[in-house]
């Protein structure tokens, strides 16, 4: 488990300053280069007896001992992204190149009386946030080519149990060494869905909702629901309609995460529609194709990831460009001091208790009206979260709905034979001959619990009553009334019963 606590920036440390990592490797530390929400970044470099160069290919990541993402993104490298895994899958795949970073080494170090973990890795190069900033869009191939490559990672991470949590531009770095390969890196978020092969349960967890950056995160996430693999998907999905098309539907609604929420819904449910009216053309086929297959995924269920690729990789047909191809991607526009956008991460105020109800009511409305107007549409999802819904309207149904009320009918005909069928459902031994003794049958555990009417002697004398005053009543009827009861009361094992009288 990730230590617990609020995580915090780390007060740097001084150049030069040596570090040892738990395979005895030590590594001399060089400038810092960059900080992310809790965590530093230095160059670094093996060879600690001179200066480390502008050049080197490894940086670390340092953070207090107590902070968590990085706790999280070393157990993901330690359990599934070692060297000699990566490059059998590779093999099997055919891949020429997985976008993982390479990890090389971890440890501990003191420093000025604090604790510090620290994660050796291979460097890497410009973020895509800044291209797409400078850029504001992508052409489609470019995009299809970074959602196979992205894609292929993914199913690499899926199978060793894990998922991101957190695909975005500001994760995915061109190389270093090979500009022409993007990575996906940042694994803070990272999370076993599926530890020793026990996929975890579908729930949702209001109090978790909206987790993650808001442009992107899965609808799960918003209902605080465990990442799963198709949140995966759902997530590179988004990324690329952004790259693409150049913004999201809902990105002027960032602050409201109910209202993005149902924007997501929406667009999701009016698939291949909603996404084809965001771009001319037929140049998001591909991606409303995507998103169509991972929106159909159960929980718990393996997406086809060779059905998925195959989907962009004959939008790239046309174009003559090959999917493992070198990423033509220009960096002309962008500089290296350029700081990532700031205004993606997921660290947006959370609505209150009250205000998240009264957004979660507009946007059951929203749903309950879309329904009218297409109807529902039964996917894997929709029973996912159809089991979680019902079992929970369940029980707030039976917190909410008051105990039935007894019916006290003033039509006396209709309460006696209601009396004469309450007591044929309870198995009694004999059917009641007068209204005395149905008076008498009404005081046993169980008719008394659901009919109290008769228990009374004064409502008795008042339906007695309106009964002999009633001039229509049949002959019959008024001759049972006043016909002399023929069995009576008895007690036996604590349960009042009626019997002849012997």
């Amino acid at each position: 488990m990730p230590p617990k606590g609020k995580n915090k920036l780390p007060v740097p440390l001084p150049e030069g300053m040596v570090l040892k990592d738990t395979e005895g490797k030590v590594w001399r530390l060089g400038a810092m280069i960059g900080q992310g929400g809790f965590g530093l970044i230095y160059l670094a470099s093996p060879h600690i007896d001179i200066p480390v160069e502008d050049d080197a290919v490894h940086v670390i990541k340092v953070e207090y001992l107590e902070n968590g993402p990085l706790f999280s993104e070393l157990k993901f490298y330690q359990r599934a992204a070692k060297q000699e895994y990566i490059q059998k899958w590779m093999k099997l795949k055919q891949i020429r190149c997985l976008g993982i970073p390479v990890f090389w080494g971890s440890g501990l170090a003191e420093y000025n009386g604090k604790s510090y973990r620290f994660m050796v890795m291979e460097r890497l190069g410009i973020d895509l946030q800044r291209i797409f900033d400078a850029e504001r869009r992508f052409e489609k191939e470019l995009v299809l080519q970074l959602g196979i490559r992205i894609l292929d990672a993914l199913a690499y991470i899926h199978e060793n149990e894990y998922v991101h949590g957190d695909i975005k531009a500001a994760n995915l770095l061109l190389g270093y060494t090979n500009p022409h390969e993007v990575y996906l890196a940042d694994y803070g978020l990272s999370y076993r869905y599926c530890p020793n092969g026990n996929h975890k349960q579908y729930k949702e967890n209001p109090r978790k909702g909206h987790n993650g950056t808001m442009e992107f995160t899965s609808l799960d996430a918003h209902k605080g629901v465990a990442p799963s693999r198709r949140g995966d998907l759902e997530i590179l999905g988004y990324c690329m309609l952004q790259w693409l098309c150049g913004k999201l539907p809902w990105e002027q609604n960032l602050k409201d995460p109910v209202v993005v929420q149902a924007e997501k819904i929406k667009l999701m449910d009016e698939l291949p529609h909603s996404v084809m009216k965001l771009a001319p053309g037929s140049s998001c086929s591909e991606i409303a194709k995507f998103l169509a297959c991972v929106y159909d995924l159960a929980y718990d269920e393996k997406p086809k990831y060779e059905v998925l690729k195959q989907i962009l990789v004959d939008g790239l047909k046309s174009s003559g460009r090959y999917y493992d191809g070198p990423l033509e991607i220009s960096t002309a526009k962008c500089t290296l001091s350029q700081p990532a956008s700031k205004g993606l991460k997921g660290d947006l105020p959370k609505p209150t208790r009250r205000q998240f109800q009264q957004k979660q009511g507009k946007l059951e409305d929203k749903e309950r009206n879309h329904l009218r107007k297409t109807g529902p549409i039964i996917t894997k999802r929709r029973q996912d979260e159809g089991k979680e819904v019902e079992f929970n309207r369940m029980l707030q149904h039976d917190k909410l709905q008051p105990e039935k009320p007894i019916r006290h009918d003033y039509h006396p005909q209709t309460v006696f034979w209601e009396v004469e069928k309450k007591h044929h459902q309870n198995r009694t031994s004999h059917s009641p001959k007068s209204l005395q003794e149905i008076s008498c049958g009404m005081t046993t555990t169980s008719a008394s619990s659901s009919f109290n009417l008769a228990s009374s002697d004064a409502i008795y004398r008042l339906i007695t009553n309106v009964i002999s005053h009633n001039t229509q009543m049949p002959d019959v009827m008024r001759e049972l009334l006043h016909q002399p009861p023929t069995s009576q009361c008895y007690a036996q094992d604590d349960n009042y019963k009626c019997g002849t009288k012997g």
